[in-house]
């Protein structure tokens, strides 16, 4: 019995050994904040004021429209790209799990018989047939690293690092999705609202190409003005067709993007204007938005894994000591393995491994893993000048986009009143019918500017919303 207790203090001692185990991993200085303090301003326009962080804000607090949750919520569901990145999830969870398990000892059971008899050809004739049984059971310990360096620490601290990094990943890919979504099916309602402008316009023109043509007839018109209404229809049916296989495309985009069979009649029957999304975002500082961005915080695990993988290269040039053993019962019969009968049957194998000469593999390995951490910090502070970068665009789109978007409705409005006058004039026979149709194709040029802008400024709503990491909590 001293034996066994023996075999299962060294067991213990072994765990205690490894938990109180250092390691050889850099301490973790965090990179400066490689931007601006303050976000890049269009000077002459006032920045956007709000309450919440986008972070702050749940996706469907954010879009305020029903036909939005539908579409955006079932890409949530079946978008295949963003089950995959949940999928990536679950497999660096599983890796983390696998590396964590080399922390402790591993004990198996195990059970045995041997059975074996000596033909009688081969003993002499007074010698009775020899057979024998033999039986046992131990339970033993299967080369455990005792983690005296802590290599094996430090390759659980990477994997569990690269299991957060791949969480954000997902985020990152959540977050997309959410605002590309929003984005392709408010590229669909502006196509078809500018289809529905052109089928208009084509008919105004086709009735006024009618007239003119039945009044040539007359020797009212002339050839002229009805070769110039003939140009103007046949641009608004070659428009037509433009729209009609825009509306196409974007149909089977969104379909792609919510991962779902293409079936229009599941899309809400609604235009462009009846979408509302919240306005107004608080903008916060950029050291306080950025670094709360999902793929900058992926960044930053992948920096924590690869300095991580520096203390696991620096253990390796030091000795690694495997404990194997076991510990049971044999017994020459299966009834008394387990008695008192039973004799105890032992191993105790400690081995010890001491890098000597390895051709300049460790150092190279060390070296390698430097040299990965390095431009791990170059990605981390790239990843934030392009998190800048973007927030910067998109709010110096948001400033000037309101602004715009109020001009191009007054002019449109101006250009209804030129249109409204010309035909007037045309009509009392002051005008020739060429400064109508001027007026006709300038206002048909200004709403479908109109109508893009509107897109645009919707747009833009749905990217600040993403490039302030709106949108990226892993949770529906």
């Amino acid at each position: 019995m001293k034996i066994k207790n023996k075999f299962v203090t060294a067991s213990v001692l072994a765990m205690l050994v490894s938990t109180s185990a250092c390691t050889m991993i850099p301490d973790y200085l965090k990179p400066d904040f490689s931007a601006a303090q303050q976000w890049n301003e269009v000077e002459g326009y006032e920045k956007p004021v709000g309450e919440k962080l986008a972070q702050e804000m749940d996706w469907k607090e954010f879009f305020q429209s029903q036909e939005l949750w539908l579409v955006v919520g079932t890409a949530l569901q079946n978008n295949k790209d963003y089950k995959t990145a949940l999928l990536n999830i679950e497999e660096a969870r599983s890796v983390y799990r696998i590396e964590r398990s080399d922390l402790f000892p591993s004990l198996n059971a195990n059970g045995s018989a041997n059975y074996q008899r000596t033909p009688d050809a081969a003993l002499s004739t007074n010698v009775i047939p020899n057979k024998t049984e033999t039986y046992s059971a131990n339970i033993g310990l299967s080369s455990y690293e005792v983690d005296l360096f802590g290599r094996v620490r430090s390759l659980n601290e990477a994997a569990l690092n690269e299991f957060l990094a791949t969480q954000n990943a997902a985020a990152v890919v959540r977050s997309a999705l959410i605002a590309e979504t929003a984005n392709a099916y408010l590229q669909l309602l502006a196509d078809q609202k500018l289809l529905e402008l052109t089928q208009q316009t084509l008919d105004a023109q086709q009735k006024t190409y009618d007239i003119l043509s039945k009044s040539l007839e007359k020797g009212i018109s002339t050839e002229q003005d009805v070769a110039r209404v003939e140009t103007a229809v046949e641009t608004a049916r070659v428009n037509l067709h433009l729209y009609k296989r825009m509306v196409a495309q974007d149909k089977n985009a969104l379909f792609m993007l919510i991962g779902v069979p293409n079936n229009s009649g599941m899309l809400p029957d609604v235009t462009i204007d009846d979408i509302s999304i919240r306005n107004e975002i608080r903008m916060g500082l950029p050291s306080e938005v950025l670094l709360l961005r999902p793929d900058v915080k992926q960044a930053e695990y992948e920096l924590l894994a690869r300095n991580a993988d520096i203390g696991a290269a620096r253990a390796a040039f030091f000795p690694s000591i495997t404990l194997t053993g076991n510990y049971g019962y044999a017994s020459q019969g299966l009834s008394s393995l387990f008695t008192s009968g039973a004799a105890d049957a032992w191993s105790f194998a400690p081995q010890i491994s001491l890098p000597i000469f390895q051709g300049g593999a460790n150092v190279a390995n060390l070296d390698l893993a430097k040299i990965r951490k390095e431009k791990a910090v170059l990605n981390y502070e790239k990843q934030i000048q392009v998190a800048f970068r973007e927030v910067s665009d998109e709010l110096a789109t948001r400033q000037t986009l309101d602004e715009q978007l109020q001009a191009q409705r007054r002019l449109v409005q101006a250009a209804q009143k030129v249109y409204d006058i010309s035909d007037a004039r045309y009509k009392s026979g002051i005008d020739s019918f060429l400064s109508v149709l001027d007026a006709q194709r300038e206002l048909y040029a200004y709403q479908q500017e109109e109508i893009q802008l509107e897109r645009q400024k919707l747009t833009n709503l749905v990217n600040l919303y993403k490039v302030l990491g709106g949108g990226s909590v892993l949770s529906d």
